[in-house]
């Protein structure tokens, strides 16, 4: 059973970024590669148990079991080891990954509260998209009554092109709301 996001990818988006950049090959079409869900809870007071609930609310909104994230070095001011587990992440690919950002696009950001859209400025210069996400509680997954703290984390696309703007065209063309402050200024 195929994504809907994955066939409106095949179906559409390949044709249109194909007319819109003139790519000459199906290869040559910018695709997403991977998306990173990373959460961390280092700078809370009672950290193995903010991690036991990040790892279980990873593990609801994505379907996937994360990986425990590590300090690299320590640093006395945040009261940080190293080697200390601080977070967690999770990689999906695939199926996985389509079916999640069909529920990050079309369900769980236009719950936010005063959503406008996603800023158009957080690419990284090589055609990788960052989000962060302040509360977990905006996807459907979650069940309000049972979340103990706030878990905010960043989601990262990953994606085969290495300029922002074939990668911000890709993106739209999958249906990322982003807002348009620039035209407002």
């Amino acid at each position: 059973m195929e994504v809907e996001l994955y066939q409106e990818y095949k179906n559409r988006v390949v044709p249109a970024l194909t007319e819109k950049h003139g790519y000459k090959n199906v290869h040559q079409v910018p695709r997403l590669e991977k998306v990173v869900i990373n959460a961390c809870v280092g700078s809370s007071p009672d950290v193995k148990q903010a991690l036991e609930e990040a790892k279980k609310e990873l593990t609801t909104i994505t379907g996937q079991k994360p990986m425990e994230t590590r300090a690299k070095k320590s640093i006395a001011n945040f009261k940080l080891r190293e080697n200390q587990a601080i977070g967690a992440k999770v990689t999906l690919r695939g199926a996985t990954m389509y079916e999640f950002l069909e529920r990050l696009i079309k369900t769980a950001l236009p719950r936010i509260r005063d959503f406008r859209g996603v800023s158009p400025k957080a690419f990284d210069g090589n055609g990788n998209y960052t989000l962060g996400v302040t509360d977990q509680s905006i996807f459907p997954e979650i069940e309000l009554d049972k979340i103990q703290r706030n878990i905010g984390f960043d989601v990262s696309i990953v994606t085969t092109t290495k300029s922002n703007e074939e990668a911000k065209s890709l993106l739209a063309e999958l249906g990322m709301p982003f807002s348009d402050r620039k035209k407002a200024a």
